[in-house]
């Protein structure tokens, strides 16, 4: 990744499509626009061009958004064409040979971060937006996107510095008369009011997590108790093999369900029993490990099956008595059959239900590994102040030292180790 390079890259998805979209940034693309497209449009508006130097590769629209209004905060353009694999590689091949290069993946978004016109946050929040499958999904990511988060840690960290100033004042002016050594009583109700702040964003990390990586729903019970039958028909496809044959499952399947806007992940595990088969054991022993860790426990009982012994787990459990059509257990929470498809509509809104009990109305901003470790810290940083009260030095390192982890989720002090993780992790396009 060269700095002062001028980038490109296809920026609208696989080939072929109805259009194409290829976009450039850097201090040569109004020079790349002068070659290609027959000069430098108006910014901000689309223009009707010619796109060929030598000889017309095709017509389209280009668009011009000169530094400093541009996503990378660099110059930048954007090429509409028709989305034929031959076109797209036609005007790469002589954009390059102009002395463009190829961008890395996330290069363009790593510009927009370096320029300022991105913290860490929101570009974790781009990324998660571009990623979103459901509902839910798109309003996290929007929210962390637009700066919401930023905008807390910001005053978090205003309030740090405003303690700080409190207790640096006591140390650089000690000897002057209006400087009282004690501290007011309004200092130590923000000192509480800040920790209270942060320790309950950081308790809404759960919710979060549940609303970017959805809620893991395990179906678990004996063998034959009907759990790959319950995937398919929640599912509506054959996904999980059915068999009579006790044991087919050997390992852990996910399946992706979008429930009102929420996404659950069904776990369609080997059946709990007493094996001497070495295959089956291992699947068993997955099995227990994915209910033990999971959010919702499904627990599936049948008339034709023999019951289980229930592992343990914190999730929430119900159980399902399957099979309803051979025989309705009263005592279950719910019964279902997949033949008939009795009580399937009442589980889906059992689910949805619970989900919307874990993520709450909103979703949570904090939602990464990231959150968790820079806001546990900063808690720990400022409990030491509490302790350090009596030497106004350490209580001060303390409070700069929360200060710092607070900036490094924002990404204004980072390692680039961090910086090349998160933006690899984005296409080249973007």
């Amino acid at each position: 990744m060269q700095a002062g390079d001028t980038i490109m890259a296809l920026s609208s998805g696989a080939l072929p499509s109805g259009v194409a979209v290829v976009r450039l940034s850097g201090p040569q693309v109004c020079s790349a626009l002068d070659f290609i497209a027959g000069g430098v449009p108006q910014p901000r508006k689309m223009a009707l061009r010619h796109i060929g130097s030598s000889q017309r590769l095709d017509q389209g629209l280009v668009a011009y958004f000169p530094a400093p209004h541009s996503f990378t905060g660099e110059d930048c353009a954007e090429l509409h064409m028709h989305g034929s694999s031959a076109t797209v590689k036609a005007v790469l091949s002589e954009l390059r040979s102009f002395g463009l290069r190829l961008a890395e993946p996330g290069e363009f978004t790593r510009r927009a971060f370096e320029n300022g016109k991105l913290d860490l946050l929101e570009v974790e929040g781009l990324g998660d937006l571009i990623n979103a499958d459901t509902e839910n999904q798109r309003r996290q990511a929007l929210a962390r996107y637009d700066g919401r988060l930023t905008e807390e840690v910001d005053r978090w960290r205003t309030i740090i510095l405003d303690l700080r100033a409190e207790i640096e004042a006591r140390l650089d002016f000690s000897d002057e008369g209006d400087v009282t050594e004690d501290l007011p009583i309004r200092w130590h109700e923000q000192l509480a009011d800040l920790e209270v702040a942060i320790a309950g964003a950081l308790a809404s990390l759960n919710s979060g997590r549940i609303v970017r990586e959805g809620v893991r729903v395990a179906l678990a019970g004996a063998p034959n108790a009907g759990k790959s039958s319950l995937i398919n028909a929640l599912a509506k496809s054959d996904i999980a093999i059915v068999s009579d044959e006790a044991g087919t499952t050997r390992d852990v399947r996910e399946v992706p369900l979008d429930i009102g806007g929420q996404l659950f992940i069904l776990l369609d595990l080997a059946g709990l029993r007493e094996t001497e088969s070495r295959a089956e054991a291992e699947g068993i022993r997955r099995a227990e490990q994915a209910i033990a860790s999971a959010d919702i426990v499904l627990w599936l009982v049948a008339p034709d099956a023999e019951d289980a012994t229930r592992p343990m787990t914190s999730g929430r459990l119900l159980e399902i008595s399957t099979k309803a059509d051979l025989r309705n257990d009263a005592s279950s929470d719910l019964s279902v059959s997949v033949a008939t498809g009795k009580g399937l509509l009442e589980l889906i809104e059992r689910l949805k239900a619970l989900g919307e009990q874990m993520i709450g109305a909103e979703p949570s901003l904090v939602s990464h590994e990231r959150d968790q470790e820079s806001l546990s810290a900063a808690l720990k940083f400022l409990a030491e102040v509490h302790s350090a009260l009596h030497d106004w030095e350490l209580a001060a390192e303390s409070l700069r030292a929360a200060s710092t982890v607070l900036e490094r989720l924002i990404g204004r002090v980072d390692s680039e180790l961090v910086l090349d993780r998160l933006f690899a992790s984005f296409c080249i396009g973007k």
